[in-house]
């Protein structure tokens, strides 16, 4: 860390880098109080959708001896997923990803040459996948706010326990140094008048 000048521009200096810390801060402390509501409802989004997960997976179960069971198609093939579609939001100076639908391949099956349960099933299986993809991009959601708000927080503290405390320290330090050097000058000038006033009365 440099030195800092003892001097009146000095001061000024630091003055108005205290003044602009100060006046930043409170964003700062805004954004985090933010960002930390939006990791909290990240979260309970997760919890819910686990849920929704979980209520789908019965009644999936529901279905699991048919499953089993031998057709001509591969029900679990129509419930790959072919692309995840998602649109992004900035939230607290994030942008974060919501997501908006699953695109599955595209069924090619007989509805009269597979047993009566296939469609129900294949939307059935459509519907569990399509949860687990809402719970990625939640997901996903979440880290991008937690990554966000470790950078605010580093900065929060950066602003609170480092770089305004240095500059009230630096400010103290040079206002001492230069009232010093006042009460130095006042001492002097008296001195000097003192000698000045002595002279005169021996030249009298």
């Amino acid at each position: 860390m440099s030195t800092v000048k003892l001097t009146k521009n000095e001061l000024r200096i630091q003055q108005n880098k205290l003044a602009q810390l100060k006046r930043y801060l409170p964003t700062l402390q805004l954004k985090k109080a933010m960002l930390q509501f939006e990791v909290i409802n990240a979260q309970m989004e997760i919890d819910s959708l686990k849920e929704s997960l979980d209520k789908v997976r019965l009644r999936v179960e529901g279905f699991s001896s048919f499953l089993l069971e031998k057709v001509d198609c591969d029900i679990g093939m129509y419930s790959d997923v072919q692309h995840v579609r998602k649109r992004y939001e900035n939230i607290a100076g994030v942008e974060i990803p919501i997501f908006e639908s699953v695109e599955f391949r595209k069924s090619s099956y007989f509805l009269f040459d597979t047993p009566v349960w296939t469609e129900s099933a294949t939307a059935l299986l459509q519907s569990l996948v399509t949860e687990r993809e809402k719970i990625h991009v939640a997901q996903e959601k979440k880290r991008a706010l937690e990554k966000e708000l470790r950078e605010v927080s580093i900065r929060v503290n950066l602003f609170e326990k480092i770089l305004i405390p240095r500059s009230i320290e630096n400010i103290k330090k040079i206002r001492i140094f230069l009232g010093d050097q006042q009460l130095a000058s006042v001492a002097q000038a008296k001195v000097a008048k003192t000698k000045i006033l002595a002279r005169k009365q021996e030249s009298a």
